[in-house]
C-alpha cells in the first residue's frame, strides 16, 4: 500500500443533540481515489467540512502525513495541502484562468521602481503551465472563465488547487449538472490527479462515475460509516443496500 496521506480517527461532529458525524474512520493513500456515497443527510458534507477547517470536530483526530492537525479555517487546511472544490466552484466569472488561480494571492511587481502593479506575465505563465499539466487546452488563456463550459470550469478550479500544490483534493459532486462529454472530461482530470500521486475524496450521487474512477467506496448513513468496499469487490446493488440499510 502506498503512503498514507490522510487518516481520520473516530471523528464526530455534534450540533446540539444532532450527531451529524459519529465516530467516523477513513484513510486516504497517495494516488488513490476514495468515493463517499450516501443519501442527503448521511453526513458527507459535515465530514468534508470538518476535515477542511469549516467545522471544528466535537471529538476525534485528523492526521495528515502522520501528524495530528487541527484547522480553525479553510485557509489553514489549504496551507497544509487540503483543497476542497465545491459544486459551485467559487470562480470569478469575469476574470481569466490566471486571475482565478491567484484569486486573493495575486503576485505583484513594481513599475517605474515604486508603483506595485499586478504581475500579469507570472499569472499567465502559471495558467499555461498548470493547464498543460492537466492536459487542458483553450484558445485564449486570457478569456474570462464565463466563456468556458462546465467541464472547462471544473478544470480551472482543479488547476487552482494543483498550482498551490494540494496533495489532497476533496471534490464535491464535480460531475453534477454536466452533460456526458463534460462528465468524461472531469473523470479524465481525476485520473490525471491520481496518476500524479494526489489523494482524492470524491463525493457523488452518481454510482456510475464512482465505479469509473474510484479505488474504494465508503458509504455513509446518518453520520456513521455504513460500509467500506474496494470497487473491484462490490456492485451497484450492494452499495445501494448499504445506503438504505437493507
Amino acid at each position: 500500500m502506498s503512503e498514507t496521506l490522510l487518516e481520520v480517527r473516530n471523528l464526530s461532529k455534534h450540533f446540539g443533540a444532532i450527531r451529524a458525524l459519529d465516530n467516523f474512520d477513513m484513510t486516504i493513500h497517495r494516488g488513490e481515489v476514495v468515493a463517499l456515497a450516501g443519501d442527503n443527510g448521511a453526513g458527507k458534507t459535515t465530514m468534508i467540512k470538518t476535515i477542511s477547517g469549516v467545522f471544528r470536530p466535537t471529538s476525534g483526530e485528523v492526521i495528515l502525513r502522520g501528524e495530528p492537525v487541527s484547522f480553525s479555517t479553510p485557509q489553514e487546511a489549504r496551507d497544509k495541502g487540503i483543497e476542497t472544490i465545491y459544486q459551485d466552484l467559487a470562480l470569478a466569472d469575469n476574470l481569466s484562468i490566471g486571475a482565478n488561480i491567484f484569486l486573493g494571492r495575486e503576485p505583484m511587481t513594481k513599475k517605474w521602481g515604486f508603483l506595485p502593479v499586478l504581475d500579469r506575465k507570472t499569472m499567465r505563465e502559471a495558467a499555461r503551465e498548470t493547464m498543460a499539466l492537466l492536459d487542458f487546452h483553450v484558445s485564449r488563456l486570457d478569456a474570462p472563465v464565463s466563456n468556458f463550459s462546465g467541464g472547462q470550469r471544473q478544470a480551472v478550479a482543479i488547476g487552482r488547487a494543483v498550482h498551490w500544490n494540494a496533495q489532497i483534493l476533496i471534490m464535491d459532486e464535480p460531475t453534477a449538472a454536466l452533460g456526458v462529454p463534460e462528465q468524461r472530461k472531469v473523470l479524465s482530470l481525476i485520473r490525471q490527479l491520481k496518476a500524479q500521486g494526489r489523494g482524492i475524496i470524491f463525493i457523488s450521487h452518481n454510482l456510475q462515475d464512482i465505479f469509473a474512477v474510484s479505488d474504494r467506496i465508503i458509504v455513509m448513513r446518518r453520520g456513521i460509516k455504513a460500509g467500506e468496499r474496494a470497487i473491484s469487490e462490490t456492485t451497484h446493488d450492494e452499495v445501494v443496500k448499504l445506503m438504505i440499510g437493507g
